[in-house]
């Protein structure tokens, strides 16, 4: 069976399988897959990785300070979100142009939104708060989708869909095991959620590299 195949069939079950549940509730997540041979273009999965698990460790340092009240911790974890968001952006615009790392940077800043907003409330415990924010991750997941897909015919809209809709619901469980102090479940998310990010850079790195050839290394 090809990879991007595998990743289609992958994303459809989880995304069934989240789908299925209500927003606020658990989700199950799937051990990580066994390691898969070695990717056509190093360079630049391990430099995707790099970033998007940056983009994990960043709002994730942004909860953790949200949770202790340390206003200080939270405005540095902003700024490193941002600033990793710029660092993804400027790589996407590397193969597709200023235009597109401009866009890219757009549906971060509204990924990070949703995340921040979702923190926020579970902080507050504000049940409203975290259904809204749900609902604009998953919307921007569908932009995220449709643009990925639109530059890259190797990138299947429902796949990306399908890996933005379990990463928001890794940043769902992870903040509300944060702010109820709930140190085993958070760790068990967590390992679920950097496994997953590898899952997301690996499928934009293979996509990129097939379409990228020359380019990608």
């Amino acid at each position: 069976m090809k990879p991007m195949k595998m990743l289609v069939g992958a994303c459809a079950l989880t995304l069934a399988a989240a789908v299925a549940a209500p927003l606020t509730a658990p989700v199950a997540f799937a051990a990580p897959a066994a390691a898969a041979a070695a990717p056509a273009s190093p360079k630049l999965h391990a430099t995707m990785r790099e970033l998007w698990q940056g983009h994990a460790d960043t709002t994730r340092e942004y909860a953790m300070a949200v949770k202790a009240g340390d206003a200080a911790a939270e405005k540095k974890a902003t700024d490193a979100v941002v600033a990793n968001a710029k660092k993804i952006a400027d790589a996407v615009g590397s193969f597709y142009g200023d235009a597109a790392g401009k866009k890219t940077l757009e549906l971060l800043a509204g990924h990070w939104g949703g995340v921040k907003a979702l923190t926020d409330a579970q902080k507050a415990g504000d049940t409203a708060g975290v259904t809204k924010a749900m609902q604009d991750l998953s919307s921007n997941a569908d932009d995220i989708a449709k643009f990925f897909s639109g530059a890259n015919p190797n990138l299947p809209e429902s796949a990306v869909k399908g890996l933005f809709v379990t990463h928001a619901a890794h940043h769902q469980m992870l903040t509300g095991q944060i702010m109820k102090g709930d140190t085993a479940g958070a760790a068990k998310t967590w390992s679920a959620m950097q496994a997953h990010m590898n899952t997301i850079a690996d499928a934009l790195s293979d996509g990129i590299a097939k379409q990228f050839p020359a380019k990608a290394s």
